[in-house]
């Protein structure tokens, strides 16, 4: 195999791409993939490169297209490109596709992303190879480059430039992938992106003066590139997904310590041991979609976290960017309403930062919140154990019915909501507070782990609840509380209220001999509760029932709110 040296992986180990990535000296945007054909997109039939160098006169260290092309036009040279070419269609009629290719185009595909071939064979044979694809021909390529066309052949980069030219994209903005050293070479000698498609470890005869050539990326099944590209693909609004999370925070160096809940999926605020009996939690969130009130929904998203953890809200820092037109009227009053929320909840509003800037096209406010918390109170996602019983209080998507009856009241009273019912939706945004549940719950030492239901929903929220706890969670889909309101108002937007966000809602995981008490105790405060699962074996992921049957668990790639913004 050529010491190509790119980043190796293994099916879920995203990680050695994200430092490529990390390291390069320029971001990765990718518009447009360019595949070399054989030993990438196709397994070709056998073919003896030294048979047919043995019989045209090349010599056994010189590339055969290379060889070619020294020679005078002629008798010898028609003879020599006959015979390439008769043992290329011959192995491209026993060629089958790369397992996985067929799937990766068209998945690039659907993301809009350009794509082209660029090879060294002929044209015919490519046009041969492709006949043994059942969904994929020519027309599926942007660009469509052989040894035919009149740009010199790989290694030089003269190819992947024309390739750019047809694609309508930067060079920069492409990724050439490839098996052989000199599709590396190519892509690197026009600027593009390169990934070495290492097939498994499979060998591949690479001259000795380009031994040390170096991919940007190695892949070692042709589907990883998809992993790859996502790299470079712009995301959607929303939380960066947490598998991308997860991959980043595994390459952290590990923190001081005193840090006792550190960065991971699940884990919504940091905990930070001060002796000699409390910790610090600190949380920080902004609020990017909610214009009314969003000072209410600032602190309250951010003091939801502290509690969560079983910790008291304290000290807040706000820093608010506002877009350009903003008048001193409106930010002194948002301002106002933050020190006042802070107030009502017996936070001290500290300082921050406030600026006007054409980086947002309306307002945003991150809030840096720290509380404390003392030993017996902390609650630790760690704790949770297989048995215990998975309570979630009010109803699912409170914030979020809060919110779409805020932003579209005149859009939901066209589709059929009453003033009544929309104002009644609009008053939940005084639901979003977990802290009376909260406090209820961090004071039973039975209480095993607790998490606040935000962005990505219910949905999102258990399964970061099975990744921070690491076991899986056994959930009755029939169980889960939603709201009268919040059902009808997502039926008539198209939402799903499961993928919805949801401050509000408390999800806590307790000892099953005692999980009764502690709805008795919530219950009678006023705050409706509901047993919706139990905690599984160890591992990660949300083992789903409807009606006694295992049905599907949904996934939310962003929160469906998004959608109607």
């Amino acid at each position: 195999m050529p010491n190509i040296r790119g980043s190796r992986k293994t099916v879920t180990d995203q990680t050695p791409w994200v430092r490529a990535v990390l390291s390069a000296d320029r971001p990765l945007h990718i518009a447009a993939v360019l595949f070399d054909f054989d030993g990438t997109l196709t397994r070709p039939g056998a073919i003896d490169f030294l048979a047919i160098k043995k019989q045209i006169g090349c010599p056994p260290q010189q590339p055969i297209l290379e060889y070619i092309a020294t020679l005078p036009f002629g008798p010898d040279r028609q003879k020599a490109e006959a015979i390439l070419e008769q043992m290329e269609m011959a192995a491209a009629a026993e060629s089958t596709p790369q397992q996985g290719a067929e799937n990766l185009l068209h998945a690039l595909r659907d993301q809009n992303i350009k794509l082209g071939i660029l090879t060294r064979n002929a044209r015919n044979a490519v046009l041969r190879a492709l006949e043994n694809f059942k969904t994929i021909d020519a027309a599926f390529f942007d660009a469509f480059i052989t040894r035919d066309d009149p740009v010199p052949p790989k290694p030089k980069g003269d190819g992947v430039v024309l390739a750019a030219q047809q694609l309508r994209t930067d060079p920069h903005h492409m990724i050439m992938v490839g098996d052989f050293v000199f599709d590396i070479l190519a892509g690197r000698d026009a600027g593009a992106w390169t990934a070495w498609l290492d097939n498994g470890g499979a060998k591949t005869a690479t001259p000795p003066e380009y031994a040390d050539t170096r991919a940007d990326f190695t892949l070692t099944r042709i589907g990883d590139l998809a992993a790859v590209v996502r790299l470079g693909r712009p995301l959607a609004n929303g939380k960066l997904p947490n598998d991308l999370l997860q991959t980043y925070l595994d390459s952290f160096v590990a923190p001081a310590p005193e840090i006792l809940v550190r960065p991971g999926v699940g884990e919504d605020a940091a905990v930070v041991q001060t002796p000699p009996q409390d910790h610090l939690i600190l949380k920080s969130d902004p609020i990017t979609f909610a214009t009314d009130a969003i000072a209410d929904y600032t602190i309250l998203v951010n003091a939801n976290d502290i509690a969560a953890c079983g910790g008291r809200p304290r000290w807040m820092l706000t820093t608010l960017l506002m877009p350009p037109a903003s008048t001193p009227a409106v930010i002194l009053r948002l301002m106002h309403d933050l020190q006042q929320r802070c107030a009502q909840e017996a936070i001290t509003l500290c300082g921050g930062h406030t600026e006007i800037t054409d980086a947002v096209t309306r307002p945003v406010i991150t809030g840096m919140l720290v509380g404390t918390a003392n030993t017996s109170n902390l609650i630790r996602k760690q704790n949770m154990a297989p048995g215990d019983t998975i309570l979630v209080t009010k109803g699912i998507a409170v914030e979020g019915t809060a919110i779409m009856a805020r932003e579209f009241p005149q859009r939901l009273q066209r589709l059929g909501l009453s003033p009544a019912e929309i104002k009644a939706a609009q008053a939940l945004l005084a639901d979003l507070s977990i802290r009376p549940e909260a406090r209820l719950a961090s004071a039973s030492p039975h209480v095993t782990a607790m998490h606040d239901v935000t962005e990505g929903g219910l949905a999102t929220a258990l399964t970061e609840l099975s990744i921070a706890g690491n076991h899986h969670l056994e959930i009755d889909l029939a169980q889960i509380p939603i709201l009268p309101l919040c059902r009808k108002i997502c039926a008539l937007l198209a939402i799903d209220p499961l993928g919805l966000i949801g401050s509000g809602s408390l999800l806590i995981a307790c000892r099953s001999a005692h999980s009764h008490t502690l709805i008795d105790s919530i219950t009678k405060s006023g705050i409706t509760v509901t047993s919706i699962g139990t905690v599984g074996t160890p591992g990660t992921g949300i083992h789903a029932r409807q009606n006694g049957h295992l049905a599907p668990w949904p996934q939310f790639d962003t929160d469906e709110i998004t959608r109607l913004f």
